[in-house]
């Protein structure tokens, strides 16, 4: 399996159309032809039979009908609803036209139709009881440019994140610079359960397989009943990860073209997914990254960037994470930024300029670069359709940099010379000006005493060590304070004034007579005081 560039050159050259095959389809083949001459001893006369046989799915193709059989049409003030109107028998074996009948089928298409939309003859499956339609519809969209480019979106495939993603500007003097960070797209979660199920698929595979070698050796009838439950559970976790998989390829699509309508970006630039391969990270972080589903993300990413009008162009995916991508020269790969000197995968140093970064936000830069320097050079596939960029051109490549933005410095000095807070003409004081408030005998507000209370004739705990009336503590050796712990006070070294017993003034009577108690005031309107 182990080919070299003109081993590799030689299959393409050999298969029909190897040029467009990745490398990870001929070597699955490659493998399934080496199984299949050892179980038999000899060579597949083609691919066909080294498939099992196909399962049909139950569904009608109504697309393949005419108008005198099938049509579909909106209603006529509500888009919301449609109608499918179908010519279907009376009869199991029908002999006339008068043994077909029209059958009319309201639809309801999903909010996610245009209400200007065509929609065309649907696929209908029955899935136990309901019958669903797949509703196929066209609506116009704005037409992708090959050139002329300005603001462009680079997407790198990760190998520890699944996509990184950033947006880069061409200037009219030809520089290129990035215009923020970037972001990538995280599946770790999402990687590690389709490996859990695949390890869980094999191993079904595998006692699949010995039970029906046992039943084809010994004719053991009491395994058929174990072999078809195990077959179910293959058809369900296929299903499961298959499941898996779309829902993944959907949200990294929609993701990232997301990141370029936000960046208002008119292309996104792929790698080349031909020559993808996971090599030198370990046997499962390989294993992980061979099932990531980058194909089918590739086309998501197509399909729903068509529908904005953004153009989606594969570029060639060598030395992207190589070189640097403010100077092209090459970068040394390290295990993390604190630690320079370990030798590792994931974080990228450059000895020449000195830029160092995570090696996949460096490569979506380089992608990007590339892209719109070589955005002449696309072209339309004319077997899939899709724009490409097939080689790499060395005097547009050396332009193909992104310039560091300059450093954007303040005009007004900010450093540290003096104290931060001016001085004061009156500071606070640091302690009571004046002493507490006398005693009141009825119903009145709190007096900050502390935790000392009116019935209480006990000082505070905290009271005794040299407190007069500061509210500083007097430092006593061996003894470091811990604010509210000590029993008095709010802060540190903060504690309570003691309270202050006063004696009661004497009783005053007023012109009418009455006592005044407590220093009240009077209630009658003639008293002097009131």
């Amino acid at each position: 399996m182990n080919r070299k560039s003109a081993e590799w050159d030689a299959v393409r050259e050999a298969v029909p159309g190897g040029r467009y095959v990745p490398s990870s389809v001929i070597k699955g083949r490659t493998r399934q032809i080496a199984a299949f001459e050892r179980q038999y001893g000899r060579l597949p006369t083609d691919v066909f039979e080294l498939e099992a046989a196909p399962r049909i799915a139950r569904m009608l193709l109504l697309s393949a009908c005419d108008g005198q059989q099938a049509t579909i049409e909106r209603h006529e003030t509500v888009p919301s609803r449609a109608l499918l109107r179908l010519q279907l028998p009376t009869r199991p074996d029908p002999r006339s036209y008068k043994d077909w009948t029209w059958v009319a089928c309201p639809i309801s298409p999903p909010p996610t139709i245009p209400a200007g939309a065509v929609l065309h003859l649907p696929t209908l499956r029955a899935t136990g009881g309901p019958v669903r339609a797949d509703l196929a519809y066209t609506h116009a969209v704005p037409r992708a440019a090959r050139t002329g480019h300005r603001v462009a979106l680079g997407v790198d495939w990760g190998l520890n994140t699944l996509l990184s993603a950033g947006a880069a500007r061409l200037h009219d003097d030809g520089r290129i610079t990035a215009l923020a960070a970037g972001g990538m797209f995280r599946a770790a979660g999402v990687l590690a359960k389709q490996h859990r199920l695949r390890r869980h698929s094999e191993l079904l595979h595998a006692k699949a397989e010995r039970y029906q070698r046992l039943i084809g050796k010994d004719g053991q009838r009491t395994l058929n009943g174990k072999h078809a439950v195990l077959a179910g559970e293959i058809r369900a976790v296929s299903a499961r990860r298959s499941n898996h998989n779309d829902a993944l390829a959907w949200a990294a699509a929609r993701w990232a073209v997301d990141q370029a309508v936000a960046a208002e970006a008119t292309v996104i630039y792929l790698e080349d997914l031909r020559s993808m391969e996971a090599r030198g990270m370990g046997r499962t972080h390989n294993t992980r990254m061979s099932q990531a589903v980058r194909g089918q993300i590739a086309d998501r990413i197509r399909h729903l960037a068509a529908e904005v009008g953004i153009a989606v162009v594969t570029v060639p995916a060598r030395h992207t994470s190589k070189h640097c991508p403010q100077c092209l020269a090459p970068l040394r790969h390290r295990k993390a930024p604190d630690r320079p000197t370990t030798p590792g995968w994931k974080w990228a140093i450059c000895r020449s300029c000195g830029w160092q970064g995570d090696r996949d936000m460096g490569a979506w830069k380089r992608i990007a670069a590339r892209g719109l320097t070589h955005q002449t050079k696309t072209v339309i596939d004319r077997t899939s359709a899709a724009m490409i960029i097939r080689s790499v051109i060395d005097t547009l490549e050396a332009k193909a940099v992104i310039t560091p933005a300059a450093l954007k410095t303040s005009r007004k000095d900010r450093s540290k010379t003096g104290p931060t807070r001016g001085h004061t003409t009156r500071p606070a004081p640091r302690r009571r000006r004046a002493p507490s408030p006398t005693r009141p005998s009825g119903p009145a507000g709190k007096r900050p005493e502390g935790h000392a209370h009116t019935d209480r004739h006990r000082l505070p705990r905290a009271a005794h060590r040299h407190q007069d009336v500061t509210t500083i503590s007097t430092p006593t050796t061996g003894h470091r304070p811990r604010g509210a712990a000590l029993g008095a006070g709010f802060h540190l070294h903060a504690h309570a004034t003691p309270p202050q017993w006063a004696v009661p003034p004497p009783d005053i009577t007023c012109r009418t007579g009455d006592r005044l108690a407590d220093q009240r005031r009077c209630s009658a309107k003639t008293c002097s005081r009131a």
